[in-house]
């Protein structure tokens, strides 16, 4: 049973810590290979083939980013390219709405993660959260995080930002973090939205040192990742990583 967990306003205001943007923004970007580090290396898109999963794969292991982002679908080949290269695995879970049963998400994260997923990333209910149903929110999430926790699985909870109010946000992202999401992130770059600085700055601003931040959704140069960064994000998801990677003097 998931125990109730009210989420009053005061939780929004106590402080939870402090997250060094400036400091983790210059050991990021001190070299490629740092920046590569703390890159979600993603290939989402619907018509993705599998030989277009294989260079995806090839270029994780050659520039080392912090994971490879697949559909569902190709999982299991990711994992079996990924082998032995110490460079997990991440799918996506009722992507990009969020808008699965609770029990869809359960079996969908425990089948990936029996593929060899080592990091999960889910769409928070958005329609419930709109709807007031704070609880609901919540529940899904932690059906989730129980699944990949009990594994030693990473699970990250985009928020799509663009469709919420500063309210919503900000109860969005409390209500993932008191779920136990590993990171919160901010647009799934399917949505009209993509990552700003201010919304990094609003999910770090509540989340504090007690999770990680990722910036998605349309993350195309380097300019944009340093300022995504010095806003807060300490995980940056993108399908330019390569070219991005580059202009720090990757070849």
């Amino acid at each position: 049973m998931t125990a109730s967990i009210p989420v009053q306003d005061s939780d929004l205001e106590f402080d939870y810590g402090t997250f060094d943007s400036a400091a983790f923004t210059a050991e990021t970007l001190a070299n490629w290979q740092s920046l590569a580090a703390v890159i979600d290396h993603t290939l989402l898109k619907p018509g993705a083939t599998r030989q277009q999963v294989e260079a995806h794969c090839a270029e994780a292991v050659r520039y080392r980013f912090a994971c490879a982002v697949v559909n569902p679908m190709w999982a299991s080949t990711a994992v079996s390219l990924l082998a032995g290269t110490d460079i997990p695995v991440g799918v996506v879970l009722g992507f990009p709405f969020g808008a699965s049963l609770v029990s869809t998400l359960r079996q969908e994260a425990t089948a990936l993660i029996r593929l060899g997923a080592r990091e999960l990333g889910m769409v928070l209910p958005i329609g419930q959260l709109k709807s007031g149903n704070h609880h609901a929110v919540h529940r899904t999430v932690h059906a989730a995080v129980t699944v990949a926790h009990h594994h030693g699985v990473l699970l990250k909870v985009n928020l799509e930002t663009c469709l919420l109010t500063m309210e919503e946000k900000l109860r969005a992202s409390e209500i993932a973090i008191q779920a136990g999401a590993d990171f919160i992130s901010v647009s799934t770059g399917f949505a009209s939205g993509d990552a700003t600085p201010a919304d990094i700055a609003l999910l770090r601003g509540v989340a504090g040192a007690r999770c990680g931040v990722k910036a998605a959704g349309r993350i195309r140069t380097l300019a944009a990742v340093r300022a995504l960064l010095e806003a807060g994000a300490n995980r940056i998801g993108s399908a330019a990583s390569v070219a991005i990677v580059r202009e720090l003097g990757a070849e």
